[in-house]
């Protein structure tokens, strides 16, 4: 019975397509905006608690927090990317349907094909371009593509590696006046240093690192 109401369902005409896509790449967009704002947002504390632990000298957990915003940056870079390319998949899409009015039907197009596979590799956006390649596949957009190649996209992290001189770039350029201070604060450390910490010491340290796991934390959880 399916199959029958599926044969006798009318097809949608190009134009009905068109809008279908460009209304979820748009709303495709705005979900990369709204995780580009709350990267930035985490970003703000991140670089507090960077200036934080420089006056503490404690350079090696504003080392560590300068990279994971050297990351963020990275992956913000990618989410402006992958918004362009979703907008210019919605022109090319507007050209194939004004081309469609004039041979009657929707042509492949090798531009909407290359854009599709390249987000498919994108871990932000690849469950839905998968979603959009089935569907153009159908509609005759595009070319299948192997499912090998989308299963690997989607497993794939595509984490790169920070240089030194970038994380010591971001360091400086938000610690370097407070690490310029550090040596006075580290005569004073030393002059007024026990010989062992006290459990106040201890307990604030402790407080420190969990502080910054939990800035780590939130961090990642927005760049996923």
């Amino acid at each position: 019975m399916e199959k029958v109401m599926n044969i006798l369902k009318p097809k949608p005409n190009p134009q009905q397509l068109l809008r279908d896509w460009q209304r979820r790449l748009r709303q495709e967009c705005r979900n990369i905006e709204r995780q580009i704002r709350d990267i930035q947002k985490e970003e703000k504390s991140v670089q507090k608690a960077i200036k934080e632990a420089a006056k503490r000298n404690d350079m090696g957990s504003a080392k560590s927090l300068a990279k994971e915003l050297v990351r963020s940056r990275k992956t913000v870079n990618r989410l402006y990317e992958n918004k362009a390319q979703l907008n210019s998949i919605s022109m090319h899409l507007g050209e194939s349907v004004a081309i469609a009015r004039t041979v009657g039907h929707l042509s492949k197009s090798a531009e909407v094909m290359k854009l599709v596979n390249n987000l498919m590799k994108a871990p932000q956006v690849a469950v839905t371009m998968q979603e959009f390649s089935k569907e153009m596949t159908k509609a005759g957009v595009i070319e299948e593509m192997m499912n090998d190649a989308v299963d690997d996209a989607l497993d794939s992290e595509d984490i790169e590696e920070e240089t030194e001189e970038e994380i010591e770039k971001v360091l400086t350029a938000i610690a370097g006046e407070t690490a310029a201070q550090l040596p006075e604060a580290i005569r004073r450390k030393e002059k007024l240093k026990q010989p062992a910490a006290t459990s106040e010491e201890t307990e604030e340290n402790v407080d420190d690192e969990e502080e910054l796991e939990e800035i780590r934390a939130r961090l990642a959880r927005v760049r996923s």
